[in-house]
């Protein structure tokens, strides 16, 4: 051996640590068939294996905090330490009346005061940092990084802004748009994408790349690479000068500049969960419970004065009533109107949406002369509905402490607030003010103008819905190319799993592909009659819209009536046969009444779907299905009553754009 040799190996004997080989920790899922394994070198990655088979490579995480400390370079274990659960807890205001928490976690602390926590649950994996600091932490970044073994088919929500600018410039947005199919690395690197996104993976598998327990700290987007398959995470840095009010009528903050870091907050706590949903089938991704099951528990102890149910709306038809002996407007007799066809048919609330209030000072408490809301929470009181006002962001939080407790002591019973159009950490922190302070008020909230749900709805209950998600007001505006049915295939399978989608549907003009266009006053739906019916089953809306006019609906009485009876929150949920982006089916049940609905994209298709787990009938069916000319007269239905056959098995057809929905009782 050579001087040069020896000498060599002696350096390597006395400094060990510098090539160190790196240390594998793994976690299984409690079924097996999910591995996960986070290795500790020079930096922290995290990798995710189903059945054998790759779903992500190793992926590196880490935290910047101010003056250059990095969680998670260099990283020094001091101990990792395993356990288990499996619990099983009532759900408030859900899909599921139980959700069943089982999973094994892998928790990881470092020289520095932090830790990483690693769940395995059999439908996905979930991490998360942990730090135990004293007093305040700056967080400059984190880096959520994951890397892909192949170039994964992705389904993209891009940013939807009118011109391409920085991503400080895409941050400020409305969270909906339409989906975008590409390979990864065909992926526009120009553009962020908001959570959550959903990638297939080896053998029609799927990943959805979402989060969990956001608090006081920025929401998560995604870019992509054109050189490898991988998305990374990129984070809204926090407001600097904000414009405030501004833009529409004043009901806007506007950020003007932002700050180098994303978040101050407080230095011992627990930072959002990475969450990656597995889905084996499509199905799975329906009957997820990930991002609820990652939240934080319900901090509202009595609940039984949150009231679900369905809304009578103004603002989709722009209040254009018919057949009536008054001029419709923003006026006290129109919503008496409203507040009587809620109680005819059973709906809970109304929904006054824009223009009550005084539109140029942005003032809650300034009424407009032409209604007396006091009179209208009288009336509405005395016929058992209540009340939602419609409120911007700025307003609302520039007076949010006076206006709740005043509103709530006049008996209005909830607020839908939008225009947030960002996940910045102060809007984070705004939205989990105003979820405590209605809550204090027994208030309910409806989020518009929103990030999707990222287990709020189990923190605070009250906050029964979330927009985020491109819904049908879009009809009002959007252009012929506009491919809302394939939307609508495609959303439930993404965005839904996160959490409900206040979509609005209900529409009672209906429009073929080649008929649609877009009518602001009176506005259509593309697809067909029964496609708005099996909506109100298909999605998940606990507190869930009559969009179209009462006009409308008392024209169309066997439509209405059937969608008023279906419930907004179920107790047990049994995904049929499913398909992303071509077809979607599901049963839901509330107390002993089941719900079949189920939608296709512009394709016909016949489905046959096996109901046997009912078990022994005889089974009641009413059934409104495509009607024989849906495919060119998009209102065209048939309803039925009939027997299930003795098989379970129940035969669909369904029209472009069309839709099936099913009650069905002993």
């Amino acid at each position: 051996m050579s001087f040069k040799s020896l000498m060599l190996l002696l350096g390597l004997a006395c400094a060990p640590a510098a090539f160190a080989a790196p240390k594998n920790y793994t976690i299984a899922s409690p079924d097996g068939a999910l591995q996960g394994t986070v290795t500790v070198d020079a930096e922290i990655r995290i990798a995710l294996s189903a059945d054998g088979k790759a779903l992500l490579d190793p992926s590196p995480v880490a935290m910047t905090l101010s003056n250059d400390v990095v969680l998670g370079r260099d990283p020094k274990v001091i101990k990792a330490r395993k356990r288990s659960a499996d619990e099983t807890f009532d759900a408030h205001f859900y899909k599921k009346a139980q959700v069943r928490d089982r999973y094994n976690e892998l928790a990881i602390a470092f020289r520095g005061d932090y830790s990483l926590v690693v769940r395995l649950y059999d439908d996905g994996m979930a991490y998360r940092f942990e730090t135990r600091r004293e007093g305040e932490i700056t967080v400059e970044n984190e880096l959520a990084e994951f890397n892909f073994p192949a170039d994964f088919t992705t389904y993209a929500p891009y940013v939807h802004r009118t011109e391409l600018r920085d991503f400080e410039w895409q941050f400020s947005n409305a969270f909906e748009n339409t989906y975008v199919k590409l390979p990864m690395t065909q992926l526009d690197v120009r553009r962020l994408m908001f959570l959550p996104v959903l990638v297939e993976g080896p053998e029609g598998c799927k990943l959805l790349l979402t989060e969990s327990d956001l608090r006081d700290y920025p929401g998560l987007f995604l870019a992509s690479s054109a050189e490898k398959p991988q998305l990374r995470g990129v984070l809204a840095t926090y407001p600097k000068n904000v414009a405030n009010p501004s833009g529409y009528n004043n009901q806007q903050q506007i950020v003007l500049d932002r700050e180098n870091y994303i978040a101050r907050t407080e230095g011992t706590r627990t930072f959002p969960w990475r969450v990656m949903v597995y889905a084996r089938e499509d199905s799975d991704l329906l009957a997820s419970d990930m991002t609820y099951r990652l939240a934080p528990a319900s901090k509202i102890d009595d609940t039984s004065w949150i009231r679900p149910g369905k809304v009578a709306w103004d603002w989709w038809h722009a209040l254009n009533l018919y057949g009536v002996d008054f001029e419709a407007g923003i006026n006290t007799r129109t919503y008496k109107y409203y507040i009587d066809f809620a109680a005819q048919n059973g709906l809970e609330y109304i929904l006054i949406d824009d223009g009550w209030s005084v539109n140029g000072p942005a003032d809650l408490l300034q009424v407009v002369p032409e209604m007396d809301l006091e009179e209208l929470v009288a009336y509405g009181r005395e016929r058992g509905v209540g009340i939602l006002l419609w409120a911007g962001h700025a307003p609302f939080e520039n007076g949010m402490e006076e206006a709740v407790k005043h509103y709530a002591e006049m008996g209005i019973k909830g607020f839908k607030v939008d225009y947030m159009n960002r996940d910045d950490q102060q809007v984070v922190q705004f939205l989990h003010r105003a979820a405590e302070l209605c809550a204090k008020y027994h208030m309910v909230l409806d989020f518009h103008g929103v990030f999707k749900p990222a287990g709020m709805n189990r923190t605070w209950p009250n906050v029964l819905n979330f927009e985020g998600v491109f819904g049908l007001e879009n009809m009002k505006w959007s252009p012929e190319t506009t491919d809302m049915v394939t939307y609508d295939v495609t959303m439930p399978f993404i965005r839904m799993a996160a959490g409900p989608v206040d979509y609005t549907q209900g529409a009672m003009r209906n429009a073929t592909k080649e008929n649609y266009r877009p009518v602001h006053g009176e506005p259509m739906s593309q697809g067909t009659r029964c496609r708005q019916v099996a909506e109100y089953v298909v999605f998940e809306s606990p507190l869930n819209m009559l969009s179209d006019s009462p006009s409308n609906y008392l024209r169309e009485r066997e439509t209405l009536d059937f969608i008023a009876a279906i419930p907004t929150v179920w107790d047990e949920i049994v995904p049929l046969k499913n398909a992303v982006g071509e077809y979607i089916s599901v049963a839901r049940r509330a107390g002993d009444v089941w719900y079949v609905g189920a939608l296709t994209g512009w394709e016909a298709r016949e489905l046959e779907l096996d109901l046997s787990f009912l078990g022994a009938g005889p089974w009641q069916v009413e059934s409104f299905s495509d009607g024989a000319n849906a495919a060119r007269v998009a209102r065209d239905y048939r309803r039925e009553c009939s027997e299930l056959p003795s098989d379970g098995k129940l035969r669909v057809k369904l029209a472009p754009g069309g839709g099936f929905a099913a009650r069905i009782t002993r």
